[in-house]
Parts: C-alpha cells; sequence; structure tokens
C-alpha cells in the first residue's frame, strides 16, 4: 500500500515544480525583459525625433548642437566651427528631456 500511495503522489509533484518555473518566466517577463524593452522602444523614438538645431549631450558628455542628420549618425557642433560625427545611439534622453517628453504626452 506504501509503494501505491508514492507512485500517485508522484505526478502532483511534477505539476508543482512546472508551475513554479512558468510563474517565475512570467516574474522575469513582466518585471524585467517588458520594461527594458520599454524603455527601449521610447529611446528609439527620442532618437528619432531628433532634429537639425537640437541642442544634445552624448553618453560621453560631450554638449553640442545638431547640425547635420544621416541615417545612423548625427554631426554635431560643440564649439564655433568645431563639428564632429557622432553615432546616434550614443545620444540619449536627459532627465530634462525625458520629464519635458512625460508631459508632452500626458496633454
Amino acid at each position: 500500500m506504501i509503494t501505491n500511495s508514492v507512485l500517485l503522489q508522484a505526478p502532483a509533484n511534477d505539476w508543482s515544480g512546472i508551475i513554479m518555473i512558468v510563474a517565475l518566466v512570467a516574474i522575469f517577463y513582466f518585471f524585467m525583459i517588458r520594461p527594458q524593452q520599454k524603455r527601449q522602444k521610447e529611446i528609439k523614438k527620442f532618437r528619432d525625433g531628433l532634429k537639425t538645431g537640437d541642442n544634445i549631450i552624448t553618453a560621453g558628455g560631450i554638449h553640442g548642437k545638431i547640425r547635420n542628420v544621416n541615417d545612423t549618425t548625427f554631426q554635431i557642433e560643440i564649439a564655433e566651427g568645431v563639428k564632429i560625427l557622432i553615432d546616434k545611439g550614443s545620444v540619449y534622453p536627459s532627465a530634462a528631456d525625458a520629464a519635458q517628453a512625460a508631459g508632452e504626452t500626458k496633454n
């Protein structure tokens, strides 16, 4: 009899393990993966919205004004007559830009 009851309980333990794994995957998705994807979309939207004449700060801390926009690069002027070419991926919204963009979307 003891052998039969042990065999009957084994499948229930298998299901609880599977349910725990599914729960962990769901937690990782909703608390880590999904917010990161949302943040990346916002950064991409910010970069696509930049145009000639906008002031920016690069990831390296260089302040400048956009003079030319290409597919993957910006030409920025960092001082009068000094222009550099930077990758679009090195421009992130500052805290002030993010707050302003959030205020514009709420209106």
